[in-house]
């Protein structure tokens, strides 16, 4: 994506879980894990995985984000403040989880139409495929896309993680 893209990325807005407004932008030069997260999926394992993320890299420029998202078998049907107490008291969560949104089709929240334009490993690029598909966003500017079946601790998510924190 090119860079006057990126700059767009971050100052699109998002609801947070209390109603206010936010923005990748809020996380200034953080590299930020964009995660569509699910309570009721076969993959909500991975929050223990994220929380690992965000405990070992958050003090050193790094945080996750998580976007409940209900669009795949109603998996995520609670309020937000269900999910909210359901992450913190199952899996211990101690990154942002915002608003609940769609991901996909014609209502899709505006930051995930603009991050479903970034290519995934094998150069493919469109709908998100399922709960836990991660867009790993760099100070830099780089957009790394992850699809659901890759786990937070992925070598390949963690090498970035690692080569995009301040020294």
């Amino acid at each position: 994506m090119p860079d006057s893209t990126l700059a767009a990325l971050r100052e699109i807005p998002f609801q947070t879980a209390d109603g206010g407004t936010a923005t990748l932008g809020d996380f200034s030069e953080k590299v930020v894990l964009v995660v569509n997260v699910a309570s009721k999926c076969g993959l909500t394992p991975q929050y223990e995985q994220l929380e690992a993320l965000q405990r070992t890299y958050g003090d050193r420029g790094f945080t996750v984000v998580g976007f409940p998202c209900n669009q795949f078998l109603g998996q995520e049907p609670g309020s937000v403040e269900e999910i909210l107490e359901y992450c913190t008291t199952t899996w211990g969560v101690s990154f942002p989880i915002v608003d609940k949104v769609k991901v996909n089709g014609g209502k899709a929240a505006p930051l995930y139409k603009a991050l479903k334009k970034a290519d995934d490993v094998e150069g493919k690029r469109g709908p998100i495929l399922w709960n836990f598909e991660k867009f790993l966003v760099t100070p830099s500017g780089e957009i790394h896309r992850f699809r659901p079946q890759t786990t937070p601790d992925d070598p390949a998510i963690v090498s970035v993680i690692e080569a995009n924190l301040p020294d």
